[in-house]
């Protein structure tokens, strides 16, 4: 039984909290980090070794078993958590304001790489919540509700505090950025905790190995491993496009003004949109049938780059593109991500969306590395039309794994959303 239209809008607007929390983290250890330590002197080559400390997004499958199998004494099982890591993170940002690359870096290091290690497991908390709180017909506006918070909170830490930074010292931009962490707070309070009628996983051993073999057990052998090939191939096309959209725009002749303006400006308005687009499109449509349209949208938006290597640098055209682009990829991460959420079992929810989602980074890192030499090798109009065929693959899979007629893909785990009433 879906829950009342009260409990309903108050576990989508603490979605929209949660989102904004899971984001804010995210760019403190990383870009925003090595704007602040460029500034202060800091060498480069030491710069990128530092990237190093946002390991644990990549690993955060290791430790996620615990989420699900340890119920924390206040709030149950998905608020207990979040909140622990919100206060956690509100702490450990606001204690930067004490820092001071030029005296003791391997301290930031440390310091960062256990602020890395809690915006991950925040992460695993959140993306579970939003699995166990909602009703299959709620994942598309989650998945975008979602996703529109955390882009919210990237330009918070990744524009806003960059402004802040030539007004103030970055010791007090982070120690004021840890106080953002208070929305998240909020969002705790106010979610209701999702009812687990069954109980965590009884040890630890079955929440390591029960999230395996309910996923197996679902879809089978066969179709398991191929979700998880579709799971590798789906956002393909973006990948690949993306990994080489900036150097091309560069060759082509744009200005870095140009390029930072429009993809960083209008690019990130039009994917704000998009995400809450394509939860509306989830909703209407199922997720199924969504996947089919975004797939194709994707690989399409492509061919706009294509259209940009034969005409030159046209800004009318650059900004067209950045629009476009932007606004479907805001729509396939929601379609997406309501996608892997619907995989997901209530009891092994941490466990299950944090391997599944650590699948993309397969298509974004592994099989997009090398971009650069097909680009070389087949001109920039040929590289955007491999980028436009390599949708095929994922199409292919689609028929079998998510059929039009179908509201959910193949395998899909129950989401009655069921939640208590009051918090």
């Amino acid at each position: 039984m879906a829950p009342p239209p009260p409990v309903r809008r108050r576990t989508f607007l603490a979605i929209g909290l949660l989102g904004f929390a899971s984001g804010l983290p995210f760019l403190l250890s990383g870009r925003t980090l090595q704007a602040w330590l460029t500034t202060a002197g800091v060498d480069l080559k030491i710069i990128g070794l530092l990237s190093l400390v946002g390991l644990p997004y990549s690993l955060k499958f290791l430790w996620s078993p615990v989420l699900d199998r340890v119920v924390p004494p206040l709030l149950g099982r998905r608020r207990g958590w979040l909140l622990i890591t919100q206060l956690a993170l509100l702490v450990t940002i606001a204690l930067f304001a004490l820092e001071d690359p030029r005296r003791s870096l391997r301290l930031l290091a440390v310091h960062a790489f256990g602020l890395a290690f809690l915006s991950a497991t925040q992460d695993i908390a959140f993306d579970a919540y939003r699995i166990d709180a909602l009703a299959t017909r709620d994942l598309g506006w989650g998945a975008g509700v979602g996703v529109f918070a955390y882009r919210v909170a990237l330009l918070v830490t990744g524009s806003l505090a960059f402004v802040l930074a030539d007004r103030l010292s970055w010791p007090t931009v982070y120690f004021l950025l840890a106080l953002l962490m208070l929305v998240g707070v909020a969002g705790t309070l106010l979610a209701p905790e999702p009812v687990l009628e069954s109980g965590p996983p009884r040890t630890f051993a079955d929440a390591v190995i029960q999230p395996f073999a309910d996923f197996f057990r679902r879809t089978g052998l066969l179709v398991g491993m191929a979700l998880l090939a579709f799971i590798v191939l789906y956002r393909l096309p973006d990948g690949l496009a993306g990994a080489m959209a900036t150097p091309f725009l560069l060759q082509l002749g744009f200005r870095q003004t140009d390029v930072g303006l429009l993809q960083g400006g209008v690019g990130l308005a039009s994917t704000l949109i998009g995400a809450l687009l394509g939860g509306w499109i989830v909703a209407r449509l199922g997720i199924n049938r969504s996947l089919w349209i975004f797939a194709l949208l994707q690989a399409g938006t492509n061919l706009l780059y294509l259209v940009l290597a034969r005409a030159g640098p046209d800004r009318a055209l650059l900004a067209a593109t950045m629009v476009v682009e932007n606004l479907a990829a805001g729509m396939v991460s929601a379609a997406f991500v309501a996608f892997l959420m619907s995989l997901c079992r209530k009891e092994y929810s941490a466990t299950q969306y944090a391997l599944l989602s650590s699948l993309l980074g397969v298509s974004r890192d592994l099989l997009a590395a090398p971009t650069g030499a097909l680009a070389k090798q087949l001109g920039w109009p040929g590289f955007f039309l491999f980028t436009v065929a390599a949708v095929v693959p994922a199409l292919a899979l689609l028929p079998w794994l998510a059929p039009w007629g179908a509201k959910v893909p193949r395998g899909a785990a129950p989401h009655p959303g069921t939640v208590e009433a009051s918090v």
